[in-house]
């Protein structure tokens, strides 16, 4: 009886106990957790308190009321671009004499080496052979030599005593005679009776200085007064027809030029036309510089001379030639004049390397003048081919 009362007492406080602690358990539960006190952060007895941020409202914002667009940059007008003033070439008037000390710089074995030799006091046969010599050496050509040598013969006998002021008029007057004063040099550059341009073919190889002498020539027509048009008819060089429109814009002459590799033909043909339709005085063609070995490209120069000639005569064929070739150009002369009929020379770079033979040599292989030197790379530096003055220049003073 005691143990079972002693259970039932036992089984009561396990009971209670365990109430107690579910109790308890609940109100920790639901007991909200003590409130925490900000703590400020020690900054020094003398820190200053950070100062407020200012409030901004909308209001306070110095906003324009009305936001413009940016303007759009000014686009400056268009000027009209200026085209360089015409040059103004110089007169051909005496234009050899004025470059007489240019030619005369490249001539001194023709002229002086002769009077050098004329002058010894006893011309024996090794004399006269260098004499000979000497005109060879300067591209004369052996027949127009022989004949010289053989007239210096016989005058020296004859003047007997040879001073030096002697000497220099026999050879001036021997040297004239053998250059030849009876050629008619000028050239046909003005408009026919029915009013059409004179037209002139300006041929020749590569590397002669065609196309610059084409351009100069223009130069020295406007010079003259006279109103040129350009025909670009070396279709087959890229650089040609600009180098050609070039030298006519300085000089106020218009260019009429074709497709690049198009028919020369055509070209020359056109700018015949324009030139009758402008009432210019004088028709420059520029044809291709081809090389004289190719005959079909031969055959090609004739065919733009036939094919210019529907509009009219064609008055001058210019043969340019490079003075510094010597007898090779002889060989170019012969070949050209089978091709068309060339009515004057040109020979370029005659200040330069070249002898001044050859201007005796060029005239008796074609039976045709020279009309026209060239004497260097200026753009007046085109000349008319004067006897006096070139036989002046060879001798000196």
């Amino acid at each position: 009886m005691e143990t079972l009362i002693l259970v039932v007492v036992i089984a009561v406080v396990a009971i209670g106990l365990a109430g107690y602690f579910v109790v308890g358990s609940r109100r920790r539960s639901v007991t909200p957790p003590p409130t925490r006190t900000p703590v400020e952060p020690s900054v020094g007895e003398d820190a200053q308190p950070l100062p407020e941020a200012p409030s901004r409202t909308v209001d306070t914002l110095d906003l324009p009321e009305t936001v413009e667009a940016p303007e759009a940059p000014a686009v400056p007008e268009t000027v009209p671009e200026t085209l360089p003033p015409l040059e103004v070439p110089e007169p051909t008037a005496g234009r050899l004499v004025r470059l007489r000390a240019r030619l005369a710089r490249s001539q001194t074995t023709l002229g002086k080496g002769l009077l050098a030799l004329l002058a010894r006091e006893h011309l024996d046969e090794d004399t006269w052979e260098e004499i000979e010599d000497t005109l060879l050496t300067a591209d004369v050509g052996v027949q127009p030599t022989q004949e010289l040598v053989e007239r210096l013969r016989t005058r020296v006998k004859v003047l007997g005593t040879r001073t030096p002021a002697d000497l220099r008029a026999l050879l001036h007057e021997e040297l004239l005679a053998l250059v030849g004063t009876e050629y008619d040099r000028s050239l046909t550059t003005t408009k026919a009776a029915d009013g059409s341009p004179g037209v002139l073919m300006v041929v020749g190889v590569n590397g002669t200085g065609k196309t610059t002498t084409t351009g100069k020539l223009a130069r020295v027509l406007v010079a003259d007064g006279h109103s040129v048009v350009l025909g670009a008819a070396d279709t087959f060089r890229a650089a040609a027809a600009d180098q050609l429109q070039t030298w006519g814009e300085r000089v106020g002459a218009r260019t009429v030029r074709g497709p690049e590799g198009g028919d020369p033909a055509s070209v020359a043909f056109d700018a015949v036309k324009e030139g009758i339709a402008e009432g210019v005085d004088t028709v420059l063609i520029d044809t291709a510089g081809r090389l004289h070995t190719k005959t079909g490209l031969m055959d090609e120069l004739g065919k733009v001379k036939r094919v210019v000639e529907k509009h009219g005569p064609v008055d001058e064929v210019l043969l340019v030639l490079d003075a510094t070739t010597g007898q090779n150009g002889l060989v170019q002369a012969r070949v050209f004049a089978e091709v068309v009929n060339i009515t004057g020379i040109v020979l370029t770079k005659l200040d330069g390397t070249a002898k001044g033979g050859i201007v005796v040599a060029v005239q008796r292989e074609l039976g045709v003048p020279v009309k026209l030197i060239g004497l260097g790379e200026g753009p007046d530096d085109l000349a008319p081919f004067e006897p006096s003055a070139f036989v002046d220049a060879l001798i000196g003073d």
